[in-house]
């Protein structure tokens, strides 16, 4: 269903669509429009804006949408990374799972760096 909302507000002239629209387009219930945007939104696709004239949501694909969630899935990633760093210690840094986790931590660590590194230098082809 995420995936279709998605698709839906890509696809649309102007990138933004409300509830009821999505509602009606994909033939589904507000509640799965509803669980699918705030995933959306969550993860940085999608915002949420509010039209004062009909009193409703509007959501909204933003041009630096993929930016967004690039960013927002690097900062999940990174605080996994510095847990399996902090647990080291708990495990002791010479046992198998210490030795385990410092590997994981430190890959992830990296990869994630070079993964916003390369967000942040690409960013303006979005605009």
């Amino acid at each position: 269903m995420t995936a279709r909302v998605h698709i839906d507000l890509l696809l649309s002239e102007d990138g933004r669509r409300t509830a009821a629209e999505l509602t009606r387009r994909l033939q589904v219930s507000p509640a799965s429009v509803s669980v699918a945007v705030n995933y959306l939104v969550e993860n940085g696709y999608v915002r949420r804006e509010r039209d004062p004239q009909r009193r409703r949501d509007v959501y909204v694909l933003d041009d630096e949408a993929w930016y967004h969630s690039i960013v927002i899935g690097s900062q999940q990633t990174l605080e996994t990374a510095k847990a399996a760093t902090a647990a080291v210690e708990a495990f002791g840094p010479d046992s198998p799972v210490g030795q385990r986790l410092a590997k994981a931590g430190t890959f992830l660590e990296r990869v994630i760096q070079d993964m916003l590194e390369s967000a942040d230098r690409w960013r303006a082809l979005l605009s």
